[in-house]
């Protein structure tokens, strides 16, 4: 037995009088229940019961060993009831990390709805574009995009799938002519995305297959909103997520090239620590962001 189920039988026994009695109640053999009790006792270096062939009494140290622990036992039935009951309600302080362009386009656009819903919920949204320490920061999830997740004790669940594509503005393209094939890249001004795994490197998918144009940015950025206003003020031509280059494109402040040809597609992640499952708070927010996300993105 563990301490607290030996606490737990030990209040039986003093409150049906009798080892035998609290046996047959608890399930177990009564030579198991003095064995525990008696081990407890040398732990504690005193005598609790004084028994007889006819009758059981408490010693001072009994009596107090009884009293204090119906309070542990007590207190231990009170945080596990709590638990319980708040399990399936959205509450506490939820913790997220993603991208700075992937919170700013996606998920701050929906924490109104997601917190009017959840009123006795507390947030904060952390956003940086390098991967971080879930565990230090303490993050509850954090979001990433990526072409796959490394093993490792995260615990990584795919919601959705991002859309990378090729842009430029119409000035831009009216002042250098608009590539024809992934060929004509070459005569063209690149702006890059740091963080990304195509810097040097576009691995295009297209009507004849697979193709890599090498590319050498003379301009690289490090957020994705930041390559989006370059290539809006018509400094080159670059890859945007489809969260981000949906608005310019559908106002005409972006044109997409080469559009018979696909960047691979990366995967959007929620990464949680816990591999014991999620709680209502980070359920009810993944929820909410695949909603979010199953129209454009899924």
């Amino acid at each position: 037995m563990d301490k607290l189920s030996v606490m737990h039988a030990y209040c039986r026994i003093v409150e049906r009088g009798s080892f035998a009695r609290a046996a047959e109640d608890l399930g177990v053999s009564g030579a198991l229940l003095s064995r525990e009790v008696k081990l407890l006792e040398e732990s504690l270096g005193c005598t609790l019961l004084t028994r007889t062939t006819r009758s059981m009494s408490l010693t001072d140290a009994g009596r107090l060993y009884y009293e204090e622990a119906l309070g542990i036992l007590d207190a231990v039935g009170r945080v596990e009831d709590h638990i319980r009951d708040g399990a399936g309600r959205v509450q506490g302080h939820l913790k997220v990390n993603a991208s700075s362009s992937f919170g700013q386009m996606v998920i701050a656009p929906i924490l109104p709805s997601f917190l009017d819903a959840h009123p006795d919920l507390r947030l904060t949204l952390s956003m940086d574009d390098r991967v971080v320490d879930m565990i230090e920061g303490g993050f509850d999830v954090s979001i990433r995009i990526r072409p796959a997740m490394p093993d490792s004790s995260l615990v990584a669940r795919r919601i959705g799938i991002m859309r990378q594509r090729i842009f430029a503005a119409p000035g831009y393209l009216e002042h250098t002519g608009t590539p024809q094939s992934p060929d004509d890249l070459s005569r063209h001004r690149i702006v890059g995305f740091l963080l990304a795994e195509h810097l040097t490197e576009w691995a295009l998918s297209g009507p004849e297959g697979p193709r890599t144009v090498q590319i050498d940015p003379p301009l690289r950025v490090g957020n994705s909103l930041v390559l989006r206003d370059l290539l809006i003020a018509g400094q080159g031509i670059g890859t945007l997520p489809d969260f981000v280059s949906d608005g310019p494109e559908a106002r005409g402040e972006l044109v997409r090239l080469l559009p018979d040809y696909e960047l691979p597609a990366p995967e959007i992640f929620a990464v949680t620590a816990s591999r014991l499952g999620m709680d209502a708070k980070v359920s009810a927010f993944l929820e909410h962001l695949r909603t979010a996300l199953r129209p454009a993105h899924s």
